[in-house]
């Protein structure tokens, strides 16, 4: 199912960019040029920082405080840009203030936060969208209409590698800042959502940084496929890679291959299954494996900003009073893969998720 927001002409929304850091310059600029919002307000307490973006961007109104935003400025919505420990509160003034509220990921810095902000955001009637890019991509869009078309047949496995040679965050470790990533397509692209049976968590610290630096984590899901990721901040080498593979077909996804970024292969195990019969034995299943070598093809793909189909999208989804693809719900569910991941690392064993199933105290 593609995403298709609303075409209709609308007045503009008014929208404020909390957080003028890494990535709510991308989120201004993108409002600013969308012909959906308009851009009001720069809020950071670095003023400095908030002009240079506000020139950049039309020369919206320079704030400091959230409050003197909320207080002084007539908006519809916000969009938060800020370390994931400020979302909460952030979030729940807005919310309080009757705002709609993007928030970049993650939702939040444990599911409590998260939980709070969903059912804040449900009882004040105001629309709660995470900020997951990638599900904006034209790959992950053409990925999620070939599994939701059974393209691909019943899935199998998923094999996801996001690897580089990247900066130690001082707050988090390798699965809070890569993962979320993977796991967020993952909940977009499979029907139904993300929703695993429990979390395996595998992490190293070669550096000794006193966190993960290296990471897998293993997500076996409900129709009995396996789900694995591979997160890295030590690899010389970048690799943005996942592998779909269903009973007809699997799909490649390299996102850092413009030319071919999707392939799709009709190759694969055929397991036949028949009576195998032995004399002194009684009658036992045995399995005949065949190998299918089909075509390869790729499928086309548009053009567009991944950035500037969200920023309309939740226009849409607040003109049409509708939840957004990548609404609060998928961002908390995202979340709590996060924490079983950490709890898995710290107990050395598989938890299940807690926001969305009993936890499971067994080891697998």
């Amino acid at each position: 199912m593609s995403i298709a927001p609303e075409t209709s002409v609308h007045p503009a929304l008014r929208i404020a960019v909390i957080g003028a850091g890494y990535w709510g310059p991308n989120l201004a600029r993108n409002f600013a040029m969308s012909t959906d919002w308009e851009l009001v307000a720069i809020c950071d307490r670095d003023l400095d920082r908030a002009s240079a973006l506000a020139r950049k961007t039309g020369e919206p109104a320079v704030v400091a405080s959230v409050e003197e935003l909320l207080r002084e400025h007539t908006i519809d919505a916000v969009a938060i840009a800020t370390p994931a420990r400020t979302h909460h509160g952030i979030a729940m003034a807005a919310i309080a203030a009757g705002k709609h509220v993007l928030v970049e990921k993650p939702l939040a810095d444990n599911s409590i936060h998260g939980r709070e902000m969903v059912e804040a955001a449900r009882a004040a009637g105001t629309i709660l969208m995470a900020d997951h890019t990638y599900c904006y991509t034209p790959a992950v869009l053409k990925i999620r209409d070939l599994l939701a078309s059974g393209e691909l047949g019943e899935i199998l496995y998923i094999d996801s590698v996001r690897i580089n040679l990247g900066l130690v965050q001082p707050d988090v470790d390798v699965f809070w800042d890569l993962a979320p990533h993977d796991l967020s397509i993952l909940d977009f692209i499979l029907p139904g959502g993300l929703k695993p049976v429990a979390v395996s968590a595998q992490g190293a610290d070669p550096l000794n940084s006193g966190k993960s630096c290296v990471g897998y984590l293993s997500l076996p899901l409900e129709n009995g496929a396996l789900a694995h990721i591979h997160v890295n901040w030590l690899s010389p080498t970048k690799i943005r890679q996942m592998v779909i593979g269903g009973s007809r077909k699997t799909l490649v996804w390299d996102d850092l291959n413009p030319q071919q970024r999707l392939s799709v292969f009709d190759r694969g195990v055929d397991l036949g299954r028949q009576e195998a019969v032995r004399d002194d034995v009684e009658d036992r299943k045995g399995a005949m494996i065949s190998y299918r070598l089909g075509d390869t093809w790729s499928p086309a793909l548009s053009e567009f900003e991944p950035l500037g189909l969200m920023v309309s999208e939740y226009a849409a989804s607040i003109r049409a009073g509708r939840p957004a693809p990548t609404d609060g719900e998928s961002a908390l569910r995202v979340l709590s893969v996060l924490e079983a991941a950490s709890r898995s690392l710290a107990e050395g064993r598989a938890t299940r998720d807690e926001v969305n199933h009993p936890i499971l105290e067994e080891a697998l």
